[in-house]
This record gives C-alpha cells, sequence and structure tokens, in this order.
C-alpha cells in the first residue's frame, strides 16, 4: 500500500473525528492544553487501535461487524448529542454546569464512536494480505492532527457570542448530523424511509 493510499484513507477516517472536536470546541468555549492533548491523542489512539482490532480478526467475523457497526457508531453519537441538546435547551434560566467532553465516559464514547468506521478498514485491509502498521500509525497521527485542528477551529466559533448561548446545542446537532450520516453512508437510512 503507497503512502498516498495511506494518507487518503486516513483523512476520510478523520473526517468524523474533525467534525465531533469542532463541536467540541465550540462547547468548551475555553480549550486548555490536557483537553487538546486528552481530545487528540484518544481519538488518534482509537484510530490507530481499531484497525489493528479489524485485522486481527481477518476474515471470520467481517459480515458480521459490517452489518452493525454504523448503528453502535449512531447510538453512541445520538446519545451524547440528544444529552448535549437536553443541556442546552432543558434548563432555560439556570446555570447549568456543562459537561467536559474531553473526560470520562463523554471521551470513550466519543472516542469509539469516531473510529468504528477504523475497524472494518482493518478488516478489509485483512482481506488484501496488507500489513496493518503502517497505515495504522499514519490513521492515528492524522487523525490525532485533525481533532487538534477541529478543536482550535471550535474554539474560535465558540468565541462569538452569538454562538456562546447556543454552544452545546450546535455541538449536540453536529453530532446528531454525523449519526444520520454514517446511517445514510451506510445506506440504513432506507429503514427509516421504509416506516414512513
Amino acid at each position: 500500500m503507497t503512502w498516498l493510499n495511506m494518507g487518503a484513507i486516513a483523512v476520510a477516517l478523520s473526517i468524523d473525528a474533525f467534525a465531533v472536536a469542532v463541536a467540541a470546541g465550540v462547547s468548551l468555549k475555553k480549550v486548555d492544553f490536557r483537553q487538546n492533548f486528552r481530545l487528540s491523542w484518544h481519538f488518534g489512539l482509537f484510530q490507530a487501535a481499531m484497525p489493528v482490532i479489524g485485522w486481527s480478526f481477518g476474515r471470520s467475523i467481517h459480515a458480521t461487524i459490517e452489518k452493525f457497526d454504523h448503528w453502535v457508531a449512531f447510538c453512541l453519537l445520538a446519545l451524547i448529542g440528544i444529552n448535549m441538546l437536553r443541556t442546552a435547551f432543558g434548563n432555560e434560566g439556570q446555570a447549568v454546569q456543562k459537561k467536559d467532553p474531553t473526560r470520562g465516559l463523554s471521551l470513550v464514547l466519543l472516542s469509539v464512536a469516531t473510529s468504528i468506521d477504523a475497524l472494518a478498514v482493518g478488516l478489509s485491509l485483512a482481506m488484501l494480505s496488507v500489513s496493518i502498521w503502517k497505515p495504522a500509525l499514519v490513521i492515528g497521527i492524522i487523525a490525532a492532527a485533525f481533532t487538534l485542528a477541529g478543536l482550535r477551529i471550535g474554539e474560535k466559533l465558540g468565541s462569538f457570542s452569538r454562538l456562546t448561548n447556543y454552544a452545546e446545542g450546535i455541538g449536540g446537532l453536529v453530532l446528531l448530523f454525523i449519526g444520520f450520516r454514517i446511517l445514510y453512508v451506510h445506506g440504513s437510512l432506507a429503514f427509516f424511509a421504509g416506516l414512513f
């Protein structure tokens, strides 16, 4: 596999991490060094580890995981997104202490949700008999870089006074959008269309 191919795969996998990082930056408004490090480290680590895990399982479970991986990502993103919307709009007129998305369970859920597509990439590389170590390293580094860039952009956007009051809600909507986009890419929105 060429460096160009590895870079293209890494960029494609990092788009969700970037968008979630922007939402986190908007929500936080002020991002310190520890928050930058935590989010970029975890997103990069999970993006690098998931292809290795997928590659290790190989062909035997590819069909099984492929059927539901996008639903797992959607549910995790929807859970956090809905919670952010509830926090933003559910307690009008009250001072609410907002959760830091770079800590605790939120950090783990976001890391898994943004990296689950990388699991399928690892499975695909196993089928092609491609070594996983270089692609995993490239994917992890690019995901960490995209996360840092997303946090910085989100922090800048969050500093605008008009966005300040709605930052948490905007972040929640972004996460829900990413979740639905994942379902759309995997062709799973046809399920909802059949209900109406």
